[in-house]
């Protein structure tokens, strides 16, 4: 199911920031799925908000999800902060798993980078890579920068990931 998270990424692979940096239709759109006003801030965090918004919106995510104390817009993330998915992951112990650097990632799971960035995992080499979907960045890597210009597919090492975040469904 969490493979759907990874679909909906892929399908903004392309969006481009229009206007400047941090700017344009849907990069507030991806915003708007936070807490913050959107405007001219860095939004890695935002298009993973967003895209947990969109998974939520299938019944058969929230099915699988199995809340049962919250529906699912109580649940899901609302942080602007790259680190703010881990205390939001500690808060929801029953349907999210933090996970050291060193597991082997899935489809979907939620990657923190150590430089403050997130994004969603596509796949997992085991060869010290991982592929992933990121909004806040380029071809080259930046993020929250002058460079810093859209939805990309990333291939990083897995070294700089400080942890992932697994869904799971609430038992």
């Amino acid at each position: 199911m969490t493979s759907l998270l990874v679909d909906i990424a892929a399908a903004q692979v392309g969006v481009r920031e229009e206007g400047g940096n941090n700017c344009g239709a849907k990069v507030r759109e991806f915003q708007k799925a936070t807490d913050l006003k959107p405007g001219a801030w860095p939004w890695c965090a935002a298009f993973v908000d967003w895209i947990l918004r969109e998974w939520l919106a299938k019944p058969t995510a929230i099915s699988w999800l199995n809340l049962q104390a919250s529906t699912p817009e109580e649940w899901r993330p609302k942080t602007a902060l790259a680190y703010g998915f881990l205390d939001w992951a500690k808060s929801r112990p029953k349907t999210t798993l933090i996970l050291p650097e060193d597991v082997r990632a899935q489809a979907g799971d939620i990657v923190v980078f150590d430089f403050s960035h997130v994004g969603i995992v596509e796949y997992d080499t085991g060869a010290g890579q991982l592929l992933t979907i990121e909004g806040n960045t380029n071809g080259r890597g930046d993020r929250d920068s002058a460079t810093g210009d859209g939805v990309w597919r990333k291939t990083r090492p897995k070294s700089i990931a400080r942890n992932f975040i697994r869904l799971r469904p609430a038992a």
